[in-house]
């Protein structure tokens, strides 16, 4: 007697969508040109000011690399630097990480349904990984994302990039106008955009188009060119 073949999901073949995934939101001119050198490259750094809608591009080329089954995982990594005082964060270490992720499962929300993305997470599809957490680890067959790359120092940029395994591909966001950390000049960010022009398969990419207010084009404007001109602007209460 012939067997027959098996048909639970350990033997099923994963089927690989053939139509483009529906997102919520589109992406822009902009965003589409940048998408395109981004699958062509292994490791992007994407620099622009707040509001360009950085992330947001990340999140639509990971998620639609993970449900075309390019990649296993999502893998998101965020420093953990913030000049206001929050305290002790109890819970495990999703729950300790959930206040500095929350921007980035924003814009998965943004992209598509809720329930699914959440599901993802609980499926460890979606996975956070701190920073200090990564040494040791190697990642294959994943799309990571490294969010506030400003707030990376030189030592841990070195370490974040040198964890990509093959067949993965990393995406490194980041505004250099934005860094907490004491000195700016410790910032690994900057430093590896400029090295784009000196190493294969690494590419850095500014996003211009402002997607919030109006309005907050020119606040930016208006505090950068404040901070050229010698005023000195630190968060209330801190030292």
């Amino acid at each position: 007697m012939t067997s027959k073949p098996h048909t639970d999901d350990v033997y099923r073949q994963k089927r690989i969508p053939k139509n483009p995934i529906k997102f919520k939101l589109q992406l822009n001119d902009e965003q589409k040109e940048a998408k395109k050198e981004i699958l062509e490259s292994t490791i992007t750094l994407l620099a622009g000011s707040a509001g360009s809608g950085k992330t947001l591009l990340a999140c639509n080329v990971a998620l639609d690399g993970l449900m075309r089954r390019q990649y296993e995982k999502i893998i998101i990594t965020r420093p953990t630097v913030s000049k206001e005082e929050i305290g002790f964060l109890p819970g495990d270490l999703r729950e300790k990480m959930d206040p500095w992720v929350q921007p980035i499962y924003q814009n998965f929300y943004a992209l598509y349904d809720k329930i699914k993305i959440d599901k993802l997470i609980d499926d460890g599809k979606i996975e956070i990984v701190p920073v200090s957490f990564m040494r040791g680890r190697t990642f294959l067959d994943s799309m990571i994302i490294v969010d506030e790359a400003q707030n990376v120092t030189h030592e841990q940029m070195e370490m974040i990039t040198s964890r990509i395994g093959l067949r993965s591909k990393m995406m490194i966001c980041g505004d250099s106008n934005q860094t907490d950390l004491k000195r700016k000049a410790d910032s690994g960010f900057k430093f590896l955009y400029t090295a784009s022009r000196k190493i294969k398969n690494l590419s850095a990419i500014t996003l211009f188009t402002n997607h919030r207010d109006p309005i907050v084009e020119d606040l930016l404007d208006y505090y950068n060119n404040a901070v050229k001109d010698g005023m000195s602007i630190t968060i209330s209460g801190s030292k």
